[in-house]
């Protein structure tokens, strides 16, 4: 007898919230155990097949790669009734049936690998109904080359034989007999101790033996080890929303649904050797080869009077480089496009530029705005040729290896920005040309992360939220975006050296408290495991034949949505999908574009001019002026704080200094300080070094320094001989680090520097630097693109502030945090942001230039209709149109008299009233509000009448409609400022017309040390350190704890932005009694920024007394102009600052000008500072008090 077994019943963690193995740990326990081969069975997907296949290919196991699907009980078109919950144990119907049975497919050779794909889309896509489900039908059309088992528990035939249902389990076995063949359906048996099983696999060998099927013993594997057992179960009760502590929970029966070693399986069916044995024969049976790397590019529609794809792209490409560079093509641009021509062509990517062109053309033809091109791209010049980017490569000297290396076989990958709103009209458009069965997008997968992994163990546990949230907050920050694991926070390792030493609280806290410990146990068995799938926010994958020739997909159609209605996603991930050679693209949508389009559409109809923005002057002064000012809120990518910082340092000038920001502003280049060597290159504050008088001429517009990748490449070409192929691997090769290969490459670059004359030495130092930048350098292509795109909207900025600002706002109205930002913005530039008013908003934000020459102001921002709560965009069209036909509205009995009676409800006349869509009007928002109900049931009545032929007692009325006489008075009431602005944020979302903290800027910023926006920069503001922020309360909540204590959590907003604060007990029971919404306090906490947004953690609340700040009298000083000498206005200056306060200071300069000083000179006139001022001015100097 063999001692060999292979489990293949084997469900990874794609099998989503239900199995706790990870690929590679399964395969390495495999490994472990001397098991050569191994199968893959995931709950009714095919998500992991290729990497378990790779993970068993490279570790020398043989991969069997099948699905555990789920089969309806007859036709995958029927729709049951569901009782209670659905898990996998296949859910209750109203029938007594179950909603779902279970069925193991494994595929012998590649037909019936692809026959699997067929079943496991089909099941998406025909029998989606709470889990993808296939029929009898559906496995008799795709039965080639799958060898099928009676499943588990949950199969047709077991759940027959628990309903004491003999003879319909031997019919069902029969009927999977008929449909796989003889020998390849097999009687499943498992024995993991449970009683339903002990009772039916004596029943299951007898079905064997009258229909002559092989058995098959199996394991029904969901983890790895058997230690694993309790993760999983906690993985279970993540799905169902149970706590583990529930009797009543799905759960599994014991701890045996684990990979258990080959003598452990054969000792637990050592009756039934053959059913081990069986397992070793499917095993040599089953041989699937997928082919990896083969390009496999669909075909493109070639005119008439070509011969093929690489005269068409030739064509093209010299058709568009005459309307680029003129008529006649200098040399240079004629050698660049024919070496880029011909790497194409010999690569076989001539389809690729084709389709991307293609689709470029389309975008623009629809007037669609297309990015300038992102990545590397940017440096193809024949991509510059056919519009596809909108650099020019040859200008700004960006290498076409750097995109398409001749030396490496991988497709390229041109990414394709457009402007958001119409990323669906180009998928759309994509599937139309190369068939709707060609074309889907690519599904992704989220994982459990370390803090989410503790908070779930914590809940599933049974643990009060704080204590999760006590355990999260231990944790290390993001380092680079980037969580550390949890098995890194408790053990050293080289990869996370700066967590592990961050982590000290959570080691401490974990070996001293076991209720900690428990959870973080757990939360180690959570993390990491695929939590969902979701679709690609960018990758769209399309096929030369209908895309299950290659791979599974499938639809989730949203609850109440039809399932043609889903949109069709793959089931392998985009690695995956690039691995298999298909043409995967990236349509990404960009809203700065959205932002482009309507701000350029704004222009026109505001001021008739048309702008190309495409052909926007790239040396404009005012552009740089603003930039180098630091104003570039709303600017993309130039927008955070200390990106403004650093440009008022580095005072950008050109075109190039915009795109350098981009590859500077990163955290590799600045933690070299690279961001700053720049800057103080570029300004004189620092010499211009170079390692070498001729790299002056590669590094002269970086000054010295190698910021960007083509760099590293040019200077491997001049000094080390390299072509720029090589130039290109040398840089992939410095930034894998792997000490061989660079070792390997130092030789050679060493050698290339002694063969061109500049030495050995010089190699060796100059390997040293170039290993070092390659951890900083950043793709100058994509700096540029990206930098174009920063350029444009900052022209935009800088010359159209008001419809800018307009087209920005209305781009975030969805995201408040954001619109409150760029509302300040709108509030520092001088131009007026409005409330919506009924006679000229519009559904989005409205821009009104201003067209007096001699005003200080730039205009108004009239806040869009639909934005208001509670008025949706469809009664906004009927405003704007009633308005459009018979011009504005008199007043509010006007607009109740004309308007179409759906916008006639009280929720949203209301809403619009105290949002002050009527103000122009001459109403008070209160007075209205009052008045409303009254108008609009006495307007809608006596239309109901007129439309009904209702008379009036006088008779027939002339005239075209009803006629109004009996009006309800509008009062002259009207709320106070804080009522006024809570009822406008409550509808708008945001302080509008007014702000809290308007007129009390200056006292807020001498009482506090930051501001919200510079909360938000980590190397300004530490995590854990002390903070105190000003600003108003909003969205306050207060609730109660396990323990019965009150905590709050509120949003601090000041004019820059809004922060989270947390209020726990201690400092809740001294200070709750302060916290009320739309106060203005002062709080000082403490700064928690371990996850991806920073909060506040309150230890102290003091309200700004602002009535007494109102009251502040403001103190005047006469300073003859004699006394103006440098001495007296610094010993004036340090009296000032040694009392600050409220009181604001006029300077009498002689008897006719007076001067404000700034707010930062506010004083407090008690405790000695008028009698210091009379000594150091004479007794008559303070004028008033």
């Amino acid at each position: 007898m063999s001692a060999g077994f292979t489990h293949l019943h084997v469900h990874t963690e794609f099998s989503m919230l239900d199995g706790a193995a990870r690929v590679g740990e399964l395969v390495d326990a495999a490994v472990a155990d001397g098991q050569t081969a191994l199968g893959i069975t995931d709950h009714g997907n095919m998500y992991g097949i290729l990497d378990f296949y790779r993970a068993c290919r490279e570790r020398g196991v043989k991969p069997i790669l099948g699905t555990e699907a789920y089969m309806a009980y007859d036709t995958r078109f029927e729709r049951p009734s569901r009782r209670g919950r659905i898990d996998d144990s296949g859910g209750e119907t109203d029938s007594g049936r179950k909603l779902m049975y279970h069925l193991t497919l494994l595929a012998e050779s590649n037909t019936g690998y692809r026959n699997l794909i067929q079943v496991a889309s089909r099941a998406f896509l025909e029998g989606y109904y709470y889990k993808p489900r296939v029929d009898w039908e559906v496995l008799a059309e795709h039965a080639k080359g799958v060898i099928a088992t009676t499943g588990c528990l949950g199969g047709h035939v077991l759940q027959a034989l628990m309903r004491d249902d003999y003879d319909g389990a031997r019919a069902k076995a029969g009927r999977l007999q008929d449909i796989f063949g003889r020998d390849s359906l097999f009687i499943e048996l498992q024995d993991q101790g449970m009683p339903e099983q002990r009772r039916t696999n004596p029943q299951l060998e007898r079905i064997a033996a009258e229909l002559g099927a092989p058995l098959l013993a199996t394991n029904d594997s969901h983890y790895t080890h058997r230690g694993d057992a309790r993760a999983h179960d906690a993985l279970l009760c993540v799905q169902t929303g149970s706590l583990m502590s529930d009797p009543d929970r799905f759960k599994f029966s014991g701890e045996e649904h684990y990979l258990k070693t080959s003598a452990e399986m054969r000792n637990l069916f050592r009756d039934v050797p053959s059913a081990c044995d069986n397992t070793l024969w499917i095993a040599e049976r089953c041989n699937v080869e997928i082919e990896f790397g083969k390009p496999q590019l669909p075909d493109f529609p070639i005119p008439e009077g070509f011969d093929g794809a690489d005269a068409y792209l030739e064509h093209l490409t010299f058709e568009g480089a005459k309307k680029r560079w003129g008529e006649r093509l200098d040399d240079q641009v004629v050698e660049r496009l024919a070496y880029e021509l011909t790497t194409i062509r010999e690569m076989g990517f001539s389809s690729y530029f084709l389709i991307t062109w293609d689709l470029i053309r389309h975008a623009r033809e629809q007037g669609i705005r297309v990015g300038p091109g992102r990545g590397s791209a940017a440096g193809c010049a024949a991509a510059y040729c056919l519009w596809i980017t909108d650099l020019d490569p040859i200008r700004y000297d960006l290498l076409f290896e750097r995109f398409l290396n001749p030396s490496r076989s991988s497709m390229p990958d041109i990414d394709m920005d457009f402007d958001s709103r119409f990323r669906d009209e180009m998928i759309r458009y994509a599937a139309e040309k190369y068939g709707r069965d060609h074309v889907a997008q690519i599904v992704t997968f989220s994982q459990i992360k370390a803090r989410a992994a503790v908070r779930d163990a914590a809940r599933v546990l049974g643990y009060p939220y704080a204590v999760g949230d006590k355990i999260a907050k231990a944790m290390p920050p993001l380092i680079m975006g980037r969580d550390t694991p949890l098995a890194a926070c408790l053990e050293e390792t080289d990869k996370h050296v700066d967590g592990f030493k961050m982590a000290a609280d959570l080691r401490e806290m974990y070996s001293g408290d076991q209720d900690v410990k428990a959870v973080v146990d757990v939360a180690r068995g959570l993390e990491g495991l695929r939590r969902q799938d979701g679709i690609h926010a960018a990758a769209v994958v399309i096929t030369r034949q209908p895309l299950t020739d290659y791979l599974p997909i499938q639809r989730k159609p949203e609850s109440g949505q039809a399932p043609e209605d889903a949109p069709v996603v793959t089931q392998y991930e985009m690695h995956g999908v690039e691995d298999l050679g298909l043409l995967k693209m990236d349509f990404l949508g960009l809203r700065n574009l959205d932002v482009i389009t309507d701000a350029l559409a704004l222009i026109e109809r505001t001021t008739g001019k048309v702008i190309d923005i495409d052909a926007v002057d790239l040396e404009d002064g005012p552009t740089f002026e603003m930039l180098a000012r630091g104003e570039s809120i709303g600017v993309f990518q130039l927008e955070s704080g200390p990106m403004r910082s650093l440009m008022r340092s580095l005072a950008p000038s050109t075109f190039e200094d915009v795109a350098a920001l981009v590859a500077l502003y990163r955290p590799g280049p600045m933690a070299a300080n690279m961001h700053n060597d720049y800057a103080d290159r570029k300004n004189g504050r620092q010499p211009v070094s170079y390692f070498h008088p001729d790299a002056e001429e590669l590094l002269g517009d970086t000054y010295g320094l190698m910021i960007y990748q083509e760099s590293v490449m040019r200077v491997a070409q001049k000094f080390a001989g390299y072509s720029l192929a090589d130039a290109d691997n040398l840089r992939k090769a410095c930034g894998k680090k792997i000490r061989e290969l660079m070792q390997k490459e130092r030789t050679a670059f060493v050698s290339g520097c002694e063969s061109t004359g500049y030495g050995a030495a010089l190699g060796e130092e100059l390997f040293d630097v170039i290993e070092q930048f390659a951890d900083y350098a950043f793709n100058k292509s994509h700096s540029y693109g990206y930098g174009y795109i920063a350029y444009q909207i900052a022209w935009l900025k800088a010359h159209y502030p008001v419809e800018y600002m307009a087209s920005l706002l209305t781009s975030v109205k969805s995201n408040l945090d954001k619109a409150a930002i760029y509302l300040n913005e709108c509030r520092v530039l001088g131009v007026e942001v409005t409330v919506p008013d009924v006679n000229v908003a519009r559904s989005d934000f409205e821009p009104v230039p201003n067209s007096n020459s001699a005003s200080t102001s730039r205009g108004q921002i009239v806040f869009g209709l639909s934005a208001v709560r509670n008025v949706g965009e469809g009664l906004v069209e009927l405003i704007v149109a009633e308005r459009g036909a018979n011009g504005p509205f008199v007043d509010f009995y006007d607009f109740c008299q004309r308007c179409d009676t759906s916008v006639l409800n009280k929720r949203t006349a209301e809403s619009l009233i105290k949002a002050g869509a009527f103000d122009a009007m001459g109403h008070t928002r209160q007075g209205l509000l009052h008045a409303c109900e009254q108008i609009i049931d006495h307007t809608v009545a006596r239309r109901k009448e007129y439309d009904m032929g209702v008379q009036s007692l006088f008779g027939v009325v002339d005239g075209d409609g009803p006629i109004f006489e009996e009006r309800a008075d509008i009062a002259e009431l009207e709320f106070d400022k804080t009522t006024r602005l809570a009822f406008e944020k409550e509808m708008l979302g945001l302080y509008v017309s007014d702000h809290p903290l308007l007129g009390y800027e200056a006292a807020l910023r001498r009482r506090c040390d930051t501001s919200v926006i510079e909360l938000e920069d980590a190397d300004r503001v530490e995590d854990g350190s002390f903070r105190t922020l000003g600003g108003v309360i909003t969205n306050l909540d207060k609730k109660w704890t396990r323990r019965g204590d009150l905590m709050a959590v509120f949003t601090l907003e000041d004019l820059g932005g809004s922060i989270e604060v947390m209020v726990f007990p201690k400092s809740m029971t001294e200070h709750g009694h302060k916290l009320a919404d739309d106060l203005i306090v002062l709080v000082k906490g403490r700064v928690d920024r371990r996850e991806d947004l920073p909060k506040l953690i309150c230890h102290d609340v003091e309200i700004l007394r602002t009535a007494e700040l109102d009251e502040a009298r403001p103190i005047r000083v006469r300073l003859p102009v004699e006394q103006v000498r440098p001495e007296i206005i610094e010993e004036l200056k340090g009296l000032l600052a040694a009392h600050p306060g409220d009181s604001e200071v006029f300077l009498h300069l002689g008897d006719r000008q007076v001067l404000r000083l700034p707010d930062d000179y506010s004083v407090d006139p008690v405790g000695g500072l008028v009698g210091e001022i009379r000594v150091l001015l004479g007794a008559d100097s303070v004028l008033a008090v």
